[in-house]
């Protein structure tokens, strides 16, 4: 049997979706697909917790939306979108919620109706909203005893400071103190037409475009929610989390850098796969096939609204936490000092590029790469320029982003874990904590 041959796209074209602006500022963008008979609708808040006043009230508003609603019991939406084997799906990060109804053609008229009332009348009933506390306030508890939520939360607040937006972590007792008053007051707020914007794929005829315009046009009108203005970051550079007991250290390294418009975001997006982004990486092979200190290492480039950093992470065993971390550095270095092989680099361009058209393949991937291309003020057209750029790059651009981006002292590490005895520590390791 002969492979057939690898070839990579120069060009993809990918379609773009048509916008609309309705009466009431609300903007719905539509991509018609005939090739399955399914449709989502996704609407996206800039209702994430970055701008929340209360801890937990962007959470609590999203997830809450479908537990009661003006006509309907949480049990009600639920059977009914069970019975026409409809899905309801919420996401939501630190700048945004994605509020998302999926339902095969034939049932949209059905699936639409619950989706309004989800959208425009939930009543987050006191007693739902006392249980989703209770959950969320034990499950939070529980996830806080393990190092890597450990060294997560600790990295967001080593690298931005224990009190900004992106680097606050609520205490878990917070949940005791949230109001009902409180998530709705926040969906008041964010849940507006100015504030967001509509995405429809999937089979779409005037009929179901007309339906969804006429539902996002009942969304209030209202200013767009700017909120208060975000303090400037304060990065340490070191922390450690001692957590007693522990058979594995938590790791995270990496360093302040920009969001995705920054010109060089995607040449680091092609170190950081080159460290980090795939199995056979540079720190898999070294951590993980060579020296057997971990199950896995990832590295990427993570992207907000108003920042972006590159981290790389792990978890090994605790005896070999010192000897991971130098691993790490001296990976990252040699990025730095050396060029990498040509061979080496084409791997990664092809895995990149073969991802990026995995996640284009299909009405909804494509939906997907719709809402990030919106939220970075971007079109289709820079999947396209994205991909020549990837091609174009050469081992010595990947070797001036690790010098210009990756210098040892530009990097914040944090370790969850437990205390290395002193016994086991280098010199200079000792003198740096007396």
């Amino acid at each position: 049997m002969t492979q057939p041959p690898l070839v990579i796209p120069a060009t993809v074209e990918v379609p773009q979706a048509e916008k609309t602006t309705l009466s009431n500022g609300a903007t719905l963008y539509t991509l018609a697909s005939d090739d399955f008979e399914v449709l989502r609708i996704t609407f996206v808040f800039r209702a994430g917790s970055a701008v929340q006043r209360v801890p937990f009230s962007a959470s609590a508003a999203a997830n809450m939306l479908a537990e009661g609603t003006r006509d309907m019991t949480a049990q009600q939406i639920a059977e009914q979108l069970d019975y026409y084997g409809s899905y309801f799906d919420v996401n939501i990060d630190r700048d945004y919620a994605y509020i998302s109804f999926c339902t095969l053609s034939k049932f949209f008229g059905q699936t639409l109706a619950v989706a309004e009332q989800v959208l425009l009348h939930p009543t987050f009933p006191e007693e739902e909203l006392r249980t989703y506390c209770a959950k969320r306030k034990q499950r939070l508890a529980i996830e806080r005893t393990k190092v890597d939520v450990e060294a997560r939360e600790a990295f967001a607040r080593t690298m931005f400071g224990p009190e900004h937006p992106y680097g606050i972590s609520a205490d878990e007792n917070d949940y005791d103190r949230l109001t009902r008053a409180d998530v709705a007051e926040f969906y008041a707020r964010h849940y507006t037409a100015a504030n967001g914007f509509v995405v429809c794929s999937g089979r779409i005829g005037e009929q179901e475009r007309e339906a969804v315009a006429a539902l996002a046009e009942r969304l209030p009108r209202s200013e767009s929610e700017t909120g208060t203005p975000f303090p400037a970051p304060v990065t340490r550079h070191e922390a450690f989390v001692e957590h007693p007991g522990a058979v594995q250290s938590s790791i995270r390294i990496g360093r302040m850098l920009f969001p995705r418009q920054h010109p060089d975001f995607l040449g680091m997006q092609v170190v950081a796969s080159v460290l980090g982004g795939y199995f056979g990486s540079r720190l898999m092979q070294n951590l993980r096939e060579e020296r057997g200190y971990t199950y896995g290492v990832v590295a990427a480039m993570v992207n907000f609204e108003q920042a972006g950093y590159f981290a790389v992470a792990t978890q090994v065993g605790t005896d070999v936490t010192r000897d991971a971390l130098r691993e790490i550095y001296a990976e990252i270095e040699r990025l730095r000092t050396e060029p990498m092989p040509d061979e080496e680099l084409s791997l990664v361009k092809n895995i990149m590029i073969g991802e990026m058209m995995r996640i284009l393949d299909g009405p909804f991937g494509i939906a997907d790469v719709t809402i990030e291309n919106i939220l970075c003020g971007r079109d289709h057209t820079v999947i396209g320029e994205n991909i020549r750029r990837i091609q174009a790059m050469t081992p010595a651009d990947i070797q001036r982003l690790a010098q210009k981006y990756l210098a040892r002292e530009d990097l914040v590490t944090v370790i969850a874990g437990d205390p290395i005895p002193e016994e086991r520590q280098a010199p200079e390791e000792k003198a740096d904590r007396q």
